[in-house]
C-alpha cells in the first residue's frame, strides 16, 4: 500500500507541503523559482540569526495583524520582495507563520526535484579543507549521477571518518561506529 505524504514524514506533508506546492507552481508560472528561493533563503537566515523573529514566528500570542505588521517591517529592512515577500505576508495573515520554516524546507525540496538535484547529508568530525570537500562532492555526484546539494554537518562525536546519507542510502564509516563494532566483537569473544 502506498504511503501518502503525511504518513511518510515528507517535507511536502500537510500544511507546509500544500503552501510550498502552491508557491512553487506560481513561481514556475512566473519564471521566478530561483528568485523566490533566494528570498525564502534570506528570510530563513534571518530566522536563524534572530531570537525575536523566531519568537514572533512560533508564538500564538501575537495576533495576525501584529504578525503582519512585524513581518512587513522585517521584509522592508531585509529587502525581500516579490512572490517570496507576498508568500511570507500571506503566511502571517493566515496565522501560518509557525509552519513557515517547514514551508521553506518543502519549497527547497521542490526546487531540487525540479532541477534533478539530489540532497546529500555528510557528517564529519571536523571541518574539511576545501579540497576534501570538493572530492566528497565529486564522489557523491558520480554515485548519484546527478548534481548534489550538500548539507555538511560537523559532529565531533564521530571522532573521525565520515557518515553519508544520500537519498535512502546511508554509509557510516565513522571511527565511533568502528570502535563500537570492535567493542561488541570483544564482548562476544569472552
Amino acid at each position: 500500500m502506498a504511503q501518502n505524504a503525511s504518513e511518510s514524514g515528507s517535507p511536502l506533508a500537510g500544511v507546509a507541503g500544500r503552501y510550498a506546492s502552491a508557491l512553487f507552481e506560481l513561481a514556475r508560472d512566473e519564471r521566478a523559482v530561483d528568485a523566490v528561493a533566494e528570498g525564502l533563503d534570506r528570510f530563513d537566515a534571518l530566522l536563524t540569526e534572530s531570537d525575536d523573529l523566531r519568537r514572533l514566528v512560533r508564538s500564538p500570542a501575537f495576533s495576525a495583524e501584529d504578525q503582519v505588521k512585524a513581518i512587513d517591517a522585517v521584509l522592508a529592512k531585509s529587502g525581500i520582495q516579490g512572490l517570496a515577500a507576498n508568500f511570507i505576508r500571506l503566511s502571517a495573515a493566515n496565522r501560518r507563520l509557525f509552519a513557515l520554516p517547514n514551508m521553506i524546507r518543502a519549497y527547497r525540496e521542490l526546487v531540487r526535484e525540479s532541477k534533478g538535484i539530489v540532497r546529500a547529508e555528510v557528517r564529519l568530525a571536523e571541518k574539511p579543507s576545501d579540497a576534501v570537500l570538493q572530492d566528497i562532492k565529486a564522489s557523491l555526484k558520480d554515485v548519484a549521477k546527478a548534481e548534489i546539494d550538500l548539507d555538511l554537518r560537523i559532529d565531533p562525536s564521530l571522532i573521525g571518518g565520515i557518515v553519508v546519507k544520500l537519498g535512502s542510502r546511508m554509509v557510516d564509516a565513522s571511527l565511533r561506529t568502528k570502535l563500537n563494532s570492535i567493542r561488541l566483537a570483544m564482548q562476544g569473544a569472552r
